[in-house]
């Protein structure tokens, strides 16, 4: 038996620590590039084209990062000093350091949903009148996975209600879908489908897909062109991408259809968090690749565990100080989750154990 020093690290801190596979490597080397500022780089332009697309989304600009994608869709949005309406728990409001307010000048009015699920009717009284004294409410935005609450899966019923009342009332729409092709996979609904009734939706290529950098915000051509001017402002406008952006090309051909299989490895990971009477899954159910577990507070910290896993190689997160978060990738194969489940089994010592 391996010492725990010995013991090969399993990463379940997020799906953005995945490395290139050789054949993404090997895209990248031979992408053709060009400096995309000044002029057009071929890959990006590429990429961009077929991000468009497959959203229903008639443009579509590659940055940096999905913080960026979001910022800039909101600013783009909403008048300097106004209003949007979105999640308590959303990624846009806790993991963005309130660039929204630091950078743009804009509020956020933020509604604690069900399982990080918003419905209409929650919405529909928020809309600020028109008065000297008040903000103006300008945008509503919705986060599809939703990452803290265990990449849950919004209700297109849902989402598609709140954006026919966000038409009715002339908010604009925003989707945060840096996860959107788990949500894809997981339901069998098109990415056009799920990202349809927005005005505007940005994907990350660096998490679930695998690419080691990049997002890309899709929406009307007028829209994106503005979008393009505040990228150059906020620094985010690159020049020779296309040897990033092959490795996005890459995974959107290859990675999608293997999605299943990390939903697959949450599933147990879920089970062998729940078989342990300290832990249970928050909101009750695994939709797509992140587990998020709520711990006994009586049991000890989820920075102890966190702790504890580790030196059993095995690498998650505390998001709060009782919950921790494994996210599955395409780095982890089924019989590391297997080890990972059996040490999750061991720590807690339950006898209420499944077989995974």
């Amino acid at each position: 038996m391996k010492s725990p020093a010995m013991l090969e690290e399993i990463d379940l801190r997020s799906d953005t620590v995945t490395k290139p596979t050789r054949e993404m490597r090997q895209a990248m080397a031979e992408a053709e590039v060009g400096d995309a500022v000044i002029d057009i780089d071929p890959t990006v332009d590429r990429l961009e084209k077929m991000t468009a697309e497959l959203l229903g989304k008639e443009s579509a600009v590659f940055m940096p990062s999905g913080s960026m994608t979001n910022q800039i869709a909101i600013r783009v949005h909403c008048d300097r000093g106004s209003e949007f309406l979105c999640e308590a728990d959303c990624h846009i409001y806790h993991y963005e350091q309130g660039a929204f307010a630091q950078l743009s000048g804009l509020v956020a009015r933020t509604v604690a949903g069900q399982g990080g699920v918003l419905r209409v009717e929650q919405l529909s009284d928020l809309i600020r009148p028109e008065n000297e004294h008040m903000v103006r409410t300008r945008l509503v935005c919705l986060e599809n996975t939703h990452n803290r609450w265990g990449g849950r899966i919004q209700p297109q019923d849902d989402v598609e209600s709140i954006c026919r009342w966000a038409d009715q009332n002339g908010l604009r729409k925003h989707l945060d879908g840096a996860r959107l092709w788990n949500a894809a996979a997981a339901t069998g609904i098109t990415l056009a489908e799920l990202a349809g009734p927005f005005d505007s939706v940005s994907v990350c290529f660096s998490k679930g897909l695998g690419a080691p950098v990049g997002s890309a915000l899709a929406g009307p051509a007028e829209f994106i062109n503005e979008a393009r001017r505040a990228r150059k402002l906020f620094g985010g406008a690159m020049r020779q991408t296309g040897i990033v952006a092959a490795g996005a090309i890459h995974a959107i051909e290859n990675h999608r259809t293997r999605l299943a299989d990390d939903h697959s490895h949450a599933r147990r990971l879920g089970d062998a968090c729940e078989s342990c009477s300290p832990l249970s899954i928050r909101g009750g159910r695994i939709d797509t690749n992140i587990v998020v577990c709520e711990l006994d507070p009586a049991w000890g910290s989820a920075e102890a565990l966190v702790e504890t896993l580790a030196r059993e190689g095995i690498r998650c997160f505390a998001i709060s100080t009782t919950a921790i978060r494994f996210v599955t990738h395409l780095d982890v194969s089924s019989e590391q989750i297997e080890r990972a489940c059996n040490t999750i089994r061991s720590l807690a010592g339950s006898p209420l154990a499944k077989s995974v």
